[in-house]
């Protein structure tokens, strides 16, 4: 190893701790998960850390806003038991998610820019699967598959069992109508029905959006900074 875990400058837990803006006991619980090698003991069994847990501590640090807590931990606990092939898998992992959640905002941009404006206000009250049919053209049968396929969700009336649908269901029907029409698979109709049910509506989704997209980049830097410390790590178990 370039840094040898059992000499040079000994660390207490508390200058790990100060060092990075931690508890001791969270440095312990990094150590016990496997996240930092394991400390040396002294005759009274004090941990003893050295710069190469400072280093796998600063690197845990910088790959977790990236990569979340829990792959951090596997890609830190990999590198540790000397399966680096393993912790480049996560972090292909992770980036090949990264990539999955862009085409996915991608998906739900381009179905926006097909959506044609509402032909009428939504009304006020609630309707059931006929009307609604007639409404948008289609038949029930077709309101029944899109609500198999979870882009639906019209609640069921206790008394006669028949389907309710409310003013969010028909906006959610009438944009997966839209949406169809324009050639889209249904796979991509669910990302931006969520979208809109988180954001309110169509009107606030486009900051919605924003946000997605600045999280994405957020995540995107997050990892390169990652890598940087990761292979620094790596260098200096050699």
């Amino acid at each position: 190893m370039g840094e040898n875990l059992q000499t040079g400058e000994r660390l207490r837990p508390i200058d790990l701790a100060r060092g990075h803006g931690l508890s001791t006991q969270a440095v312990r619980n990094y150590e016990e998960a496997g996240i930092l090698p394991a400390a040396t003991r002294s005759a009274h069994g004090y941990r003893a850390y050295t710069p190469l847990h400072a280093r796998a501590l600063r690197t845990f640090l910088a790959l977790a806003p990236g990569h979340g807590h829990r792959t951090a931990t596997a890609i830190m606990r990999a590198v540790n038991e000397g399966a680096t092939d393993e912790a480049l898998r996560l972090v292909d992992e992770s980036h090949v998610q990264l990539l999955d959640d862009r085409r996915t905002l991608q998906a739900v941009e381009r179905a926006l820019r097909d959506l044609e404006p509402a032909d009428a206000p939504e009304p006020d009250g609630v309707t059931f699967i006929g009307p609604l049919a007639h409404r948008l053209g289609i038949r029930p049968a077709t309101l029944r598959k899109w609500e198999g396929a979870g882009l639906l969700r019209p609640r069921r009336d206790p008394d006669t069992g028949y389907r309710v649908y409310d003013p969010a269901d028909v906006r959610d029907a009438r944009l997966v109508r839209q949406l169809r029409r324009g050639g889209h698979p249904l796979e991509q109709i669910g990302p931006l029905l969520d979208q809109v049910r988180t954001a309110g509506g169509l009107e606030p989704l486009e900051g919605a959006l924003r946000d997605w997209h600045r999280r994405l980049s957020a995540r995107g830097r997050a990892m390169l900074g990652g890598a940087a410390e990761l292979e620094a790590y790596l260098r200096a178990r050699e």
